[in-house]
């Protein structure tokens, strides 16, 4: 008689019944009585109508018939999901045009202080490089714009035939996680959205920003709450010199100054050869931060990196370039699930250690959405499980023209 092998990976549960577990029971219908939205929900619940939104990020639908094609087919499977129902494609409009996006930004954060709490080593990790004598948390500020069709969606009018929404987003260097996200058309400019972004902010933490939000009324401000910023000056910076350092000579440091700007803010003007595509080049930096080393602040500013690679995981790996609702409102909710998906990624990602790339585990994980198969399980069995958590990338993967 052949002796019977276990899977040591099988579940009771299929994989995409898994990942909606991590969203705490109750708390979508929660969130929708806070929101006065309740009464909307008949048969198509706030839950069936988040499920079926997380579940169009995994399958990159084009459209909601797709969607509602693809989830009628597995009706029987979704129904386990605490009673989710397929959505009929108008049903689904409907849903996405009149709740209130709000209720998926609660979620977002919702959840993800519930992953925090239930897993208290969950986004922790040590600054690398220079930075590791820093002790206050590191935030990366810059914005990403998401591309639409101009004739379907004149509300996000951005140029003469183009339209566009813009996801203002700031980023905890220590865990990779935004801690605040701010989703509205891509017409104004970034700066007029600096003081949103940069309200939770405390002495001694630090803002890593992109030129695109200099405001020296703004900088005055937080230099007054003694927050630490670091960002690139503008060509033409009108400003009256101080003081400068002496320099090594061919070093990289072209000159570091104490300058004072046009509304009377102190502040410190770091020139510098910085390596692009193999060349290098000369940039200029500012910061209020005056006893630092030049290096120290260079080496906050390339950190600034790393919420280029947060953009690309959400738009390219996401699939938010490829979005299904044409209202504003509906846009709102695809980015907010966008989020939210990618949150839940890290976290089964920090869960088995995973230590390759993160489109390998997204492609992964979206495989295995309709079979019986343990996913954290099968997560530790990709040789990762005795490494760190780092999920790694190539520079060849950082940038493609057109995503910034």
């Amino acid at each position: 008689m052949k002796q019977k092998h276990s899977n040591s990976t099988a579940s009771k549960f299929h994989a995409f019944h898994q990942i909606c577990n991590l969203i705490p029971p109750h708390l979508v219908s929660k969130l929708a009585r806070e929101h006065g939205s309740k009464s909307d929900a008949r048969t198509f619940t706030h839950w069936s109508h988040v499920v079926a939104l997380v579940f169009s990020k995994f399958t990159h639908c084009f459209g909601l018939n797709n969607l509602c094609d693809i989830l009628y087919q597995f009706s029987g499977p979704l129904s386990a999901i605490r009673g989710a129902v397929p959505p009929r494609r108008n049903t689904l409009s409907h849903a996405n045009r009149e709740r209130p996006a709000a209720i998926a930004e609660s979620l977002f954060y919702s959840v993800l202080e519930h992953l925090r709490s239930t897993s208290s080593g969950f986004g922790a990790r040590k600054y690398p490089g220079r930075l590791k004598g820093l002790k206050g948390a590191i935030h990366l500020m810059d914005s990403t714009v998401i591309e639409l069709v101009a004739n379907c969606m004149p509300w996000g009018a951005h140029r003469r035939r183009k339209a566009a929404v813009k996801c203002h987003t700031r980023l905890n260097f220590q865990s990779l996680l935004p801690g605040y996200v701010v989703v509205d058309v891509a017409r104004e400019h970034d700066n007029l959205r600096a003081r949103e972004l940069c309200a939770g902010l405390k002495s001694g933490e630090i803002v890593v920003m992109d030129r695109g939000y200099v405001d020296f009324n703004h900088f005055k401000d937080l230099s007054a709450r003694e927050v630490v910023w670091v960002t690139r000056a503008k060509e033409g910076m009108k400003y009256d010199l101080l003081d400068s350092k002496p320099l090594e000579k061919g070093g990289k440091i072209l000159a570091d100054e104490w300058i004072m700007l046009s509304n009377q803010c102190q502040a410190r003007r770091i020139v510098a050869m910085v390596e692009v595509d193999g060349q290098e080049r000369e940039m200029v930096f500012l910061t209020n931060q005056l006893e630092w080393a030049a290096s120290t602040i260079l080496a906050l500013y390339k950190a600034r990196w790393e919420i280029e690679m947060f953009f690309k995981e959400l738009k390219q790996t996401c699939k938010l370039c490829d979005l299904m609702s044409y209202s504003a409102n509906g846009i709102r909710w695809e980015v907010w699930t966008a989020l939210l998906v990618q949150l839940l990624m890290r976290y089964l990602a920090w869960c088995s250690q995973w230590g390759h790339a993160f489109n390998r585990l997204y492609a992964l994980v979206a495989g295995l959405l309709w079979i019986k198969r343990d996913v954290l399980e099968i997560l530790k069995g990709y040789g990762t499980a005795a490494g760190s958590y780092k999920l790694l990338a190539r520079p060849d993967q950082g940038f493609l023209p057109g995503l910034a």
